[in-house]
């Protein structure tokens, strides 16, 4: 049942099919894609610092630390499908005007500014899609539509950077990658007729009252086993995969040429998406937490592996693959245990907090692996980020152990959560 002017959908109560948050997730990974790879090579090229550059890939991450802040007004203000398709039009308009404006050093204020416009509304994207995905999915898909998530997330990365940079080098306009980046993003929204709009008893009859509901939902939440350990799931240095981010800086150690690793990079995105879709396969079959505490100590060991191998390209080959194999095991359980723990009600506010806890120790490892580097060698770094996500794990373990036994912490969803659910689909 959809709200008065909410976007039409030619479906009724049937839940929507996994697959369609695989779509919804592209335009969030485009830009990314887009900034981190095709900008990034033009800029370079045509003068601008490698520190600019990075400093412009900082700005885009900023907003997605703080999104938690802001996610309530998608559970309490419009319509969820309205704040997804206005998120997105933003979006695919903002990469679309980064292809007009021509790329030198005194636009880079001006490149900042749409970067923070773009990564802004790509927060209510997320905020939105994951609001969808708690209301119109199976709670026994909940696996398979945090792999999908993740691996169209992953998949909109590699349209971004490969396929944008690919056009960009044959038409020599910055504005035809961007424009078809943009058109993608917009085609994207069509996914929108063919799931339900949540029906969110959060909402009052004021926006205040509304905004109070969605945070005593977030509150009443955290004070759940579930919620509470999905916290401290995503507090925890556990499943990071920053590794992944230095195979490009540490392919000389493994004597790997540039071809080998401009091939590679796009295998290993294949492989890491692919691992989403079975990863969350899995999560519907086991203990969605315990499935990402075990692929996330597997992680550790495609690290260990990686780092007592011989020194030669096959090695290298072969040890990215499968830790970017395993990394999406990884993503796909990581979003299906948030799934399971953010329940129904605010949905949107309850994910978004989860996910912006998870960038602090995303942040944390990747300075500690910088650090590890530099005076261990690559060696050094793989071997730190194993034992770091064992200690991690065995942390997550006795939290459980003390949380499980304590009786003051019982309920597995909170009241509204519970009476969304019965009053959805």
């Amino acid at each position: 049942m959809n709200e008065p002017g909410a976007i039409s959908s030619n479906i009724s109560n049937k839940p929507a099919h996994p697959i369609i948050f695989f779509f919804f997730y592209i335009p969030f990974g485009i830009f990314t894609g887009y900034l981190t790879v095709t900008l990034a090579f033009h800029f370079v090229k045509s003068g601008i610092s490698v520190q600019q550059v990075a400093g412009l890939a900082a700005v885009n991450l900023f907003p997605q630390v703080f999104k938690f802040i802001w996610a309530p007004l998608v559970d309490t203000t419009f319509t969820v499908k309205r704040w997804y398709l206005f998120s997105t039009l933003i979006t695919a308009a903002t990469i679309f005007i980064t292809g007009i404006v021509p790329i030198n050093s005194s636009n880079l204020f001006l490149f900042s500014c749409m970067i923070l416009v773009s990564s802004f509304a790509r927060t209510f994207i997320s905020a939105a899609i994951n609001g969808l995905a708690a209301y119109d999915t199976s709670p026994d898909f909940k696996g398979r539509v945090g792999g999908y998530c993740q691996a169209g997330n992953l998949g909109g990365g590699i349209i971004g950077g490969s396929v944008g940079l690919w056009i960009a080098h044959y038409t020599q306009h910055m504005w035809i990658p961007s424009g078809a980046m943009a058109l993608i993003c917009v085609l994207c929204c069509a996914g929108l007729l063919f799931i339900n709009e949540p029906i969110l008893t959060v909402k009052a009859g004021s926006i205040g009252k509304s905004v109070n509901n969605a945070l005593k939902d977030v509150w009443l939440n955290l004070k759940t086993r579930r919620g509470l350990l999905a916290l401290i799931l995503n507090l925890l240095p556990l499943g990071m995969g920053a590794a992944g981010y230095m195979f490009a800086a540490v392919a000389k150690d493994w004597k790997t040429g540039a071809d080998t690793l401009a091939f590679l990079t796009l295998a290993l995105g294949i492989a890491t998406i692919v691992g989403c879709l079975i990863g969350g396969w899995i999560a519907d079959i086991i203990n969605r937490q315990k499935a990402y505490v075990l692929f996330s100590l597997l992680q550790a060991a495609c690290a260990v592996g990686m780092a007592l191998c011989p020194r030669v390209p096959l090695m290298f080959i072969i040890w990215t693959l499968a830790y970017a194999l395993v990394n999406g095991f990884v993503n796909g359980a990581y979003s299906a245990f948030n799934l399971e723990a953010t329940g129904r009600g605010a949905a949107a506010s309850k994910f978004e907090l989860y996910a912006s806890a998870s960038y602090l120790p995303m942040l944390l490892m990747t300075w500690i692996l910088g650090v590890s580097y530099t005076k261990w060698g690559a060696s050094g770094m793989l071997n730190i980020e194993a034992v770091v996500g064992v200690v991690a794990a065995v942390i997550f373990y006795l939290v459980y152990v003390v949380i499980k036994n304590s009786k003051s912490i019982a309920m597995e969803v909170s009241p509204i959560s519970t009476e969304a659910q019965q009053k959805s689909l």
